[in-house]
């Protein structure tokens, strides 16, 4: 991770950047002001300046490590193209996103478990989006008769908890299951079988 010149100007993004690196060096109990501003040499007034309290802080780094995983989801989803094969890339490209970033950070993966359990509006807002982007497909697919009559949103948020095995970081260390592939495939297999409309038979 590249971190800004130390006589950079501070910023809220450098104090993010800087937050970061010390949870990932020391853990989450040192996602405070006070820890942060002494690793940038700066007065925790300087950075109180930025960023209010504690746990604003910690809702901060945990809003930057959750939009940083969205760009390539929501371009997914913007794409046009039939709506089952966008909606199983939306969950192939979420699932490889959480992968990679487990497992080249996994001290800050580990410790954004811990801070997004009391960033809990953070964590319901980033779990939001993602119903929502599957819900823009599932819309789609229900207009182009692929999927049955659904409430979108509702039929979105059941995908998402469905699949959560295979994406939410509480389920890390079963990600190294060998089986774990295919068990997403059968999870998904029964979900298409729910969702698109059945062919007629001959």
């Amino acid at each position: 991770m590249h971190l800004p010149p130390a006589d950079a100007p501070l910023t809220r993004d450098r104090i993010l950047a800087a937050a970061e690196n010390v949870i990932r060096r020391f853990g989450p109990a040192k996602a405070t002001v006070v820890d942060v501003a002494r690793a940038l040499g700066v007065s925790h007034a300087a950075v109180y300046r930025h960023v209010a309290t504690k746990a604003e802080l910690r809702d901060l780094v945990v809003a930057r490590w959750a939009e940083a995983t969205m760009p390539p989801l929501r371009a997914i989803a913007a794409k046009p193209g039939p709506a089952t094969l966008r909606l199983r890339r939306l969950f192939d490209a979420l699932i490889a996103v959480k992968r990679r970033r487990s497992a080249d950070d996994p001290e800050l993966f580990a410790a954004y478990r811990t801070l997004a359990a009391d960033a809990r509006s953070v964590a319901a807002a980033h779990v939001d989006e993602l119903v929502g982007l599957a819900a823009m497909i599932i819309r789609a697919g229900v207009k182009e008769g692929t999927f049955r009559s659904v409430d979108p949103v509702a039929a979105g948020r059941a995908v998402l908890v469905a699949t959560y095995r295979f994406h939410h970081p509480a389920h890390a260390a079963e990600w190294l299951d060998p089986a774990i592939d295919a068990a997403y495939d059968d999870v998904w297999q029964l979900l298409m079988d729910g969702l698109c409309v059945a062919k007629s038979p001959g």
